[in-house]
């Protein structure tokens, strides 16, 4: 069974942050620049403090009115975050991520942030997970006729 380890293996550990007191117009324009739909947000000493994704942004500034670089993002973003140890199995991160509506899985090992998983990677990896089953069922058939 994979883990969330084989998934930061396979995309690479790189985490993108932003500060709580970072307006949220410098957030958009690190998303955009790195290509991503979230950032967790982080303080001084690099502890999670919040996530941010495109889904607070439409929802807590376009339909609020407010002003993308008057707001801090501490204002929008999420703080209550849901988080994984690098030992957790995909199936439980995509449970975690169904039961919870949420979309992305900061990934914490020793209390510090090591990798961010999306919906997108755990769904990857259980796609990855079926073909490599039904290709060794296809070369044991095949093996026994």
């Amino acid at each position: 069974m994979k883990t969330v380890t084989h998934i930061l293996e396979a995309k690479g550990p790189e985490v993108h942050t932003i500060g709580p007191d970072d307006s949220v117009l410098d957030a958009l324009k690190r998303m955009a620049e790195k290509g991503v739909g979230a950032l967790v947000v982080t303080d001084a000493e690099g502890r999670i403090v919040g996530l941010l994704s495109e889904r607070d942004y439409a929802r807590k500034v376009v339909l609020l009115g407010r002003v993308s670089k008057d707001t801090p993002t501490r204002d929008i973003m999420t703080a209550e975050v849901v988080c994984v140890s690098p030992e957790q199995s995909v199936d439980t991160c995509m449970g975690l991520m169904t039961q919870k509506h949420i979309r992305h899985l900061p990934v914490v090992a020793e209390e510090r942030l090591v990798g961010l998983i999306s919906i997108g990677d755990v769904v990857k990896a259980v796609i990855d997970d079926h073909k490599f089953a039904i290709e060794q069922l296809e070369h044991y058939i095949m093996g026994h006729r």
